[in-house]
């Protein structure tokens, strides 16, 4: 996405629920008190005006076996942390996050998304600038900005704006196979025409370049003699939805550590002298 204007619609949904998605798209997203807007650059954003534990209730809660997220600080130390999701695929890892927010596992809540995917309806009204974007998530007291998938190169202002919170989930094991163009199956058949032996997912902070922010945290998958790009995707994508949220739970309990060399470590939660 580029920092010229845009055009974008922002309309209230009087019904307190989402319209049906279309048949291209697996989003689920919340349904209470969203306010929508759609840019030309076929940008849509979701904003949740309330976070209200109604409102990101997990269907299976009660075959859970974690706790139920509350809202209540107590215990903590900290607050509860509001959350932007940008999506552009299928939307499994921004559901993993969701569910997690809703199990208690993040202590933080969902309460923007924006997706670059053709999902909902919108109006057309007035212009919507990268600096009118950071805006809007400053008024929703956004802390931080989640990359799940999004394909679209996140504005500077945006950057700027939220230097060292802006995280991003790549499907290799950067500063491989990573940059402009390589997404989805690109990367994976990349990985298997290489030779190479393993792979797995990256999550990295987000500069102004594609995939080239300080990383996270990384998970090693093998790469089997036979495998298919489809077949690869598959066990890459498993282990995205659990370290995902193992950084974003870390990133909302402030357990993110940043060495004098730049390099940000993850402290354990069980021993705080151990980092990941």
């Amino acid at each position: 996405m580029e920092s010229s204007r845009l055009s974008v619609t922002f309309s209230p949904n009087p019904s307190n629920r989402l319209p049906k998605l279309q048949s291209q798209t697996h989003l689920n997203f919340p349904s209470q008190n969203c306010f929508f807007c759609k840019t030309h650059l076929d940008l849509k954003i979701v904003l949740q005006r309330k976070v209200t534990q109604k409102a990101f209730q997990c269907k299976n809660k009660a075959e859970s076996g974690d706790l139920v997220a509350t809202g209540d600080d107590s215990g903590y130390g900290f607050r509860r942390k509001k959350l932007a999701a940008f999506v552009s695929g299928g939307g499994s890892n921004f559901r993993s996050i969701h569910e997690a927010t809703c199990r208690g596992r993040i202590h933080g809540d969902v309460a923007v998304v924006v997706t670059d995917k053709p999902a909902l309806s919108f109006s057309t009204l007035d212009g919507l600038s990268a600096v009118d974007l950071v805006s809007s998530l400053r008024e929703f007291e956004i802390d931080f900005v989640l990359l799940a998938g999004f394909l679209k190169l996140i504005p500077v202002e945006l950057v700027r704006a939220y230097p060292k919170s802006i995280l991003n989930i790549h499907p290799s094991l950067l500063p491989s196979f990573g940059g402009k163009g390589y997404y989805g199956l690109k990367v994976h058949k990349a990985v298997i025409a290489s030779g190479a032996r393993y792979s797995g997912p990256t999550i990295h902070f987000v500069d102004e370049h594609y995939d080239t922010g300080r990383i996270l945290a990384q998970r090693v998958v093998p790469v089997l003699a036979n495998d298919t790009a489809e077949e690869l995707a598959a066990r890459v994508l498993h282990q995205e939805h659990q370290l995902y949220v193992e950084a974003v739970a870390a990133l909302c309990e402030d357990r993110i550590v940043w060495r004098e060399d730049g390099v940000p470590l993850i402290r354990s939660k069980e021993d705080p002298n151990a980092y990941s």
